[in-house]
């Protein structure tokens, strides 16, 4: 593997130009290796804190493009994506149209189209549907008590950016996770964008560096200008997943019946956009981790030599006329090979059911030898 990333090569251009007359001293002895120091404080390692995971920082060889399972999992789901929101389409349609019939729909648009006070039918991708069931109902006492036969009710909402919470029952939420992690590529090829900021800013308070990728993303995905402005992507998306409906614009005053199958059918939908989402976190966690280890090695060695030690212990071919020499200082933290075996731990975390009772009856056998050797 190549490790070609931008930031880090313009900050190598960035200290060539600052090479001291030590280095032109070394250059006349051509025989005599000398062990140059590594800077410790201007070269960062790809996917530091000031750039996370963003376009600027995306390369061929870039770590997030190394075949992990955690990256694997996150393209087979990506993958699915079509046919599991096009199959949960078909269900939706079915249930609408089984309420609001063909018929219904050309009749509510001959009377909207006649007469210039009557609005009452309008395109919609969002909608909450129920069945009759049973639900569980607690007092102020604390006692609980089983109502039958009662509304049980969910909203879907089949936008680009909507809601993949299924304990969220309200039209007007709106969540970019799914479209930013959908679209990861092509929101990353463009300039000042960043399909993985949401997930790097994770835990932090809303701050100018996240409202500005944040906003570029929306507008490159064409969600910036509100529902009736919607372009590119969004509006391609939310056109194909739209059906006419009769009623108020609220699609909360219009719930639709349908069958319990169709309703848990629906709600695994949204069970495994999410689950998408959570691929796409937990990948890009396990690289902002690593870049995190390789930030904090590389400012801590002394020498470049150990820079370049750690690079091959992790597989990232670094060229000769890539190294560059400078007599910044520093502290030696780690040991490249440790450093590197650290690394390689953060990822390809899941195992296997063989794995998990191999270890297991190692662990086993080590126990029983250990009580051996006391008896």
């Amino acid at each position: 593997m190549t490790w070609y990333h931008p930031k880090y090569y313009a900050e190598l251009r960035k200290l060539r130009r600052q090479a001291t007359s030590s280095q032109a001293s070394s250059d006349k002895h051509p025989n005599q290796r000398t062990r140059v120091q590594a800077s410790s404080q201007s070269l960062q390692a790809p996917g530091s804190d000031d750039q996370g995971t963003s376009a600027q920082a995306h390369g061929p060889g870039c770590k997030q493009q190394e075949d992990t399972q955690e990256k694997r999992k996150y393209d087979d789901l990506k993958a699915q994506q079509v046919d599991i929101n096009d199959m949960a389409w078909g269900v939706a349609e079915k249930i609408v149209r089984r309420h609001y019939t063909d018929e219904d729909v050309e009749k509510a648009y001959y009377l909207q189209n006649k007469f210039e006070n009557v609005s009452t039918i309008a395109k919609d991708s969002c909608f909450h549907f129920h069945y009759l069931g049973n639900k569980e109902k607690t007092n102020y006492n604390g006692e609980t008590t089983i109502e039958e036969n009662v509304p049980i009710e969910k909203h879907f909402d089949f936008r680009l950016n909507g809601s993949i919470d299924e304990n969220n029952n309200y039209s007007s939420n709106r969540d970019l996770s799914y479209s930013f992690a959908l679209f990861r590529d092509e929101i990353n090829a463009q300039e000042d964008c960043n399909a993985d900021i949401l997930i790097e800013q994770a835990n932090k308070d809303d701050n100018p560096h996240k409202r500005k990728f944040v906003e570029n993303n929306e507008k490159y995905l064409g969600l910036s200008g509100g529902r009736d402005n919607e372009t590119k992507y969004g509006r391609e998306w939310n056109e194909k997943y739209q059906l006419d409906l009769i009623g108020r614009d609220y699609c909360r005053d219009r719930s639709i019946a349908c069958s319990k199958e169709e309703f848990d059918f629906l709600i695994s939908w949204k069970q495994q956009k999410s689950a998408f989402v959570m691929a796409h976190t937990k990948w890009i966690e396990s690289v902002l981790k690593q870049m995190k280890e390789i930030k904090l090695g590389l400012k801590g060695y002394k020498w470049l030599d150990e820079g370049v030690e750690l690079a091959n212990e992790l597989g990232l071919d670094v060229k000769d006329h890539e190294i560059i020499r400078t007599n910044s200082s520093g502290l030696v933290i780690y040991n490249p090979k440790n450093l590197a075996e650290r690394i390689k731990g953060m990822k390809n975390t899941e195992k296997t059911r063989e794995q998990k009772i191999a270890e297991r009856v190692a662990y086993m056998q080590q126990q029983q030898n250990n009580s051996d050797n006391l008896n």
